[in-house]
């Protein structure tokens, strides 16, 4: 924490205007929190949060920026994989007008490759699925505008998928490739089960395909069992002797047909639900132009 501090600020200091450095403490039983602490007094621009109880990390990302006051938000890791030493070049490209810029990484030094082929082939598998394109080999590091911001705020959803949900939004996001070095220190707190529960979230954050899988079986199944049935009457008309188990077959099939499509209409009512639920702004407005109502009355 003191080094990510220290480059952090070190960066901050070469940027014009004022900033904060907002540090989220999601339940730690180490020394995290007395190190914040001290951190705070002796940075004022440093806001310490300390959260009750280990919420995981969409939720302490979502603590953190509940309390932001700037801007523009640069969204980090401390563990100095994603390296701050960016910031500069991201708030050139916000500048220049974009509302989001996000990393892109190009190499993962330190990671197994069973690790980089599961991350590459979960991104492909989840822009093969998702309803809107997420940027693939990304992660939270990004910077943001205040809007943006405002808008994922009022996003209540509690099972966070935070870059697919600033995805979204919207507006214009642009890459900055890099490449993403080792931890700094200590060891990751995300083991294969955590990753696996992030993925699923993922799908089912930006995905409505599952809930119309039904209707996908439900063609297959009633193509398969028409065709049996076809085959037994066609058999039949020709003098043959229609083998029982082809008629049975035939039965079962589109009887399964029958229930995948009523499970496919009960997926599309709870695809609504979903997405009532989910509490997400109907739109998104960029920007409103119009003439001024005087001259335009002229």
């Amino acid at each position: 924490m003191p080094e990510f501090h220290r480059r952090v600020t070190t960066v901050c200091q070469g940027i014009a205007g004022g900033y904060e450095l907002v540090l989220v403490d999601d339940g730690s039983t180490d020394r995290t929190w007395s190190i914040l602490q001290a951190l705070v007094e002796r940075d004022p621009r440093v806001v310490a949060v300390k959260l009750a109880r280990n919420h995981g990390q969409a939720l302490a990302l979502a603590a953190g920026l509940s309390v932001c006051r700037g801007q523009r938000v640069l969204i980090i890791d401390a563990d100095l994989q994603d390296p701050p030493e960016l910031l500069p070049e991201m708030m050139r490209l916000m500048d220049a007008g974009a509302d989001v810029v996000y990393g892109q990484r190009r190499r993962r030094t330190g990671e197994s490759p069973l690790k980089i082929w599961g991350a590459s082939l979960f991104y492909r598998l989840l822009n093969w699925l998702a309803d809107w394109p997420v940027p693939p080999d990304t992660g939270d590091f990004r910077l943001i505008s205040r809007r943006v911001l405002e808008l994922l705020r009022a996003m209540p959803e509690p099972r966070r998928f935070t870059r697919g949900m600033i995805s979204w939004l919207g507006f214009r996001q642009v890459a900055l490739p890099f490449d993403r070095a080792p931890r700094h220190g200590g060891q990751t707190k995300w083991p294969l089960r955590k990753r696996r529960r992030l993925a699923w979230e993922a799908i089912i954050s930006c995905s409505t395909w599952p809930l119309r899988l039904p209707y996908r079986l439900s063609a297959v199944f009633s193509i398969v069992g028409l065709a049996l049935m076809a085959g037994a009457v066609t058999k039949s008309a020709c003098g043959g002797i229609m083998p029982w188990f082809l008629g049975l077959l035939a039965a079962v099939t589109l009887i399964g047909a029958a229930q995948f499509l009523l499970l496919g209409l009960l997926g599309e009512y709870l695809e609504r639900i979903h997405e009532q639920t989910r509490g997400r702004p109907l739109f998104v407005i960029e920007m409103i132009h119009r003439q001024d109502a005087s001259t335009a009355a002229r």
